[in-house]
């Protein structure tokens, strides 16, 4: 019997398939395809001289505009629990999975008071809104940029 051992992090339960520990490990935090989609069609639209990932900005947001002080979080609807298309929880470990997006909403709180205590404006976009509304998306930004 050809058995995988996985070494664990704490970070998640141990998940009782294979293909559950390949799926879960293959998840980015950062270049993630709705970043990717958001920040190229920003692009297209001559919208430039953003940082990304940005180390000055307080909470590394995904988008940083330093010189207009505004910060973009590109939210995954499943991980940071998405108000809009309210995602189920996951049937197994429910419990590890509560306190999980529970901490990560939390932190994400945390980073907006953080910017906006250093008058960042911030915007939230939701996975769910750049695969459905991606240029609304833009426009928010750009409508941003130019106040």
């Amino acid at each position: 019997m050809n058995r995988e051992i996985y070494i664990r992090d704490g970070r998640a339960p141990i998940p009782q398939k294979a293909i559950t520990s390949r799926i879960m490990s293959a998840i980015k935090g950062k270049n993630t395809k709705p970043e990717l989609a958001l920040r190229k069609e920003l692009w297209h639209l001559g919208i430039k001289g953003y940082r990304l990932h940005w180390k000055k900005a307080p909470g590394r947001p995904d988008i940083s505009f330093p010189g207009k002080k505004l910060a973009i979080f590109v939210n995954g609807c499943f991980w940071h629990r998405c108000p809009n298309c309210q995602p189920p929880l996951p049937k197994n470990h429910s419990r590890f999975w509560k306190e999980k997006f529970k901490k990560n909403t939390v932190r994400d709180q945390q980073k907006i008071k953080l910017l906006m205590e250093q008058d960042w404006a911030t915007l939230e976009i939701w996975e769910c809104q750049i695969k459905k509304k991606l240029k609304a998306c833009v426009h928010k930004v750009k409508r941003l940029i130019e106040k």
